[in-house]
């Protein structure tokens, strides 16, 4: 085992779970089967301790001022680029995506963590004199103890989506990582404190399923924020709203690339090709779906020769295991069956030296209809289904009856046909000639339809309204004003 056993985090120590000798699972790397480390799976006992530790930190750290709270994450955003190089090895060790995209999610860390510096001139609330001697005043109050329960996918990057924000605004975290990759927050954890976070500001919990209910159940948990799949999304919104809790829980997706005749071959081809294999294809951007409108047929060629330049193991990561990779492959094999034509397969894929790695090769499969399972449901790995039509239209039925609503990209080079686009998609994010129309700070993160639930988004200047609540003032130092209706 490389690591030492994975631990809670509760009160600024490292913790063993009261259920750790019980239950556990082993961290097995995905880029070659190495044993990495075990997690313990935590009992509601455990959340308790983290949620009374985060309770205890509430009072001095929400009335600390918010321009001296930012200071802890300018020192941190120091640390994480200080660190760089470590968190990215880390993140590729246990998410099994290329040191290349691992650093990308760093730099994506430290960007908002940059944002969240900025918040004491987001948040300085508005003062008005709305009659003589009467003021109106509002000011965002932080919720008290939030959490945040986060996926494999990006184990440094989703968190960051949470933590400088929540943290920033006054709040006190819990936060539970995915089972599959507890390392890195474990790390976050260390450089939190260095930066000078205070004891019991930021707590982590390991666990699965039985962790998520505790903190959906919890009294003393204000707000949770969840990424994942839509159908465990549904299932933490309703069970902690039901518990008069807030929440914004992000889902699936299902994103459609639309190619049209006068896109620009080169820049497509590389676009979606990029789009459909970054991070092996596990994010919620990822194009999935390409709809083909009219002939171009010169662009799908493309765009296989651009897959093949993506070799598993050299530019294209590992999948998180074997059973992701076994569920992606037989999407693969039931599309083939189903009259789809393979111009890309990979399947069977073997990284030499790194057999017990689990890989899916970049793969394009054309004449893929929108009835079929691949078109429809998310496949989480580097695989571009291509659906044909003749019209914009057509393209944008297709588009608009999945019920995912998180991301839709057009290729053209026609600026109308592209607004015609964007005002029609029914899609939260909408590119342009972009193959991942991820927005960058201060602009926010969030889908729509069944890939969020809740109001709001997760970060950017969105993120103030669900970590905050308001509170209004209303005063008056005019006794010669008399009593009228406002008094």
């Amino acid at each position: 085992m490389k690591y030492s056993q994975v631990q809670n985090y509760v009160n600024g120590k490292f913790v063993n779970s009261s259920s750790s000798s019980e239950r556990k699972l082993e961290i097995i790397s995905p880029l070659d089967g190495t044993l990495l480390s075990t997690v313990p799976l935590s009992c509601s006992k455990d959340l308790d301790e983290a949620v009374q530790s985060a309770k205890a930190a509430f009072p001095a750290w929400s009335k600390t001022p918010i321009k001296e709270r930012v200071q802890v994450f300018f020192r941190y955003k120091y640390l994480l680029e200080k660190h760089l190089d470590e968190l990215a090895a880390l993140c590729s060790e246990e998410n099994g995506k290329t040191l290349g995209e691992s650093v990308a999610e760093i730099e994506k860390c430290i960007e908002l963590t940059e944002f969240a510096t900025s918040l004491p001139q987001l948040v300085t609330g508005e003062v008005l004199e709305v009659s003589k001697g009467v003021e109106c005043r509002t000011e965002h109050v932080p919720l008290g103890v939030v959490a945040s329960i986060v996926p494999f996918n990006f184990p440094s990057m989703v968190p960051n989506w949470t933590i400088p924000n929540a943290i920033a605004l006054g709040n006190c975290m819990i936060i539970k990582p995915s089972e599959k990759v507890p390392l890195s927050v474990g790390k976050l954890a260390l450089l939190l404190k260095e930066a000078g976070l205070p004891d019991g500001v930021f707590n982590v919990v390991h666990g699965d399923v039985e962790i998520v209910n505790a903190i959906c159940d919890h009294p003393g948990i204000e707000a949770v924020s969840f990424v994942g799949s839509t159908k465990v999304a549904k299932i933490v919104y309703q069970r902690a709203t039901h518990n008069y809790k807030r929440c914004l829980a992000l889902g699936g997706a299902k994103n459609h690339l639309m190619v049209l005749p006068d896109a620009k071959p080169d820049m497509t081809a590389q676009n979606v090709a990029a789009s459909m294999s970054g991070c092996a294809g596990q994010r919620c951007m990822a194009a999935s779906a390409m709809v083909a409108v009219g002939q171009v047929d010169h662009i799908i060629d493309k765009i296989c020769e651009e897959a093949k330049k993506i070799v598993a193991g050299k530019n294209l990561g590992a999948v998180i295991n074997k059973d992701s990779k076994d569920r992606i492959e037989r999407y693969i094999t039931e599309a083939e069956q189903q009259g789809a034509k393979i111009l890309v397969d990979g399947r069977r894929t073997v990284v030499n030296g790194k057999e017990k790695g689990t890989y899916v090769g970049p793969t394009v499969i054309d004449y893929v209809t929108p009835d079929m399972a691949i078109a429809k449901e998310e496949v989480f790995g580097p695989v571009i289904s291509i659906m044909r039509t003749n019209t914009v239209d057509e393209a944008l039925a297709i588009e608009n009856a999945n019920p995912y609503g998180n991301a839709a990209s057009v290729f053209t080079q026609n600026g109308g046909m592209a607004r015609y686009i964007i005002d029609r998609a029914s899609a939260g994010m909408i590119g342009v000639n972009v193959g991942v129309p991820v927005p960058r700070e201060p602009f926010s993160f969030g889908g729509w339809n069944e890939s969020k639930f809740g109001v709001g988004d997760i970060t950017g200047k969105s993120s103030i309204e669900f970590w905050t609540k308001l509170k209004k003032s209303t005063t008056k130092w005019n006794p010669e004003a008399g009593v009228n209706w406002m008094s």
